[in-house]
């Protein structure tokens, strides 16, 4: 099957650099510049590059791949993050942040309250989950002897991280 290209495709790139560029969120379009030291070149970041400075919660690790430090990210955040066998984090939401999560390995449980009910996704490996705004949980990991490891992606350029002291709060 042929490709056809998009009719703006030859205006991409170099001529871009340095104007503004647009993202919807919900009904608002927030427009950011794209830099001129953006380099028009793709990032490659390596597992042991990843970058431990970054929020962290009680139980897990987490270290960012792609932010505005590591790529020069302007609105995206992804990581890694780490459950230790047997752990069970500190209760956190994530502020005004969607969050999509891909298992990679382990089996991590991510616990929620729907109402008063106590929610539990069990996944394992392929399986993604998506946190909503604001929506207080936590991660389990169930494993005696493994490492429960997620990539994470936020839509917020940093990683947003408010700490709780239980689900309710």
């Amino acid at each position: 099957m042929e490709r056809k290209r998009h009719p703006s495709a030859a205006a991409r790139g170099p001529a871009l650099w340095g104007q503004a560029v647009g993202y919807h969120i919900g009904d608002e379009l927030l427009e950011v510049a794209m830099p001129e030291d953006h380099g028009g070149r793709l990032h490659h970041i390596r597992a042991g590059q990843l970058d431990p400075e970054t929020a962290q919660t009680g139980g897990m690790r987490r270290a960012a791949a792609i932010c505005r430090a590591t790529t020069g990210s302007l609105a995206i955040w992804m990581g890694e993050t780490r459950v230790a066998p047997a752990t069970v984090s500190a209760p956190h939401h994530h502020g005004h942040s969607e969050t999509g999560i891909y298992v990679v390995s382990g089996t991590p449980t991510f616990v929620f309250l729907d109402g008063d009910e106590e929610v539990r996704l069990e996944t394992g490996p392929g399986d993604y989950v998506y946190v909503p705004p604001f929506v207080p949980h936590r991660e389990e990991n169930p494993s005696p002897d493994q490492d429960a490891v997620v990539v994470i992606a936020r839509t917020t350029q940093e990683a947003v991280v408010v700490n709780l002291e239980s689900l309710r709060t």
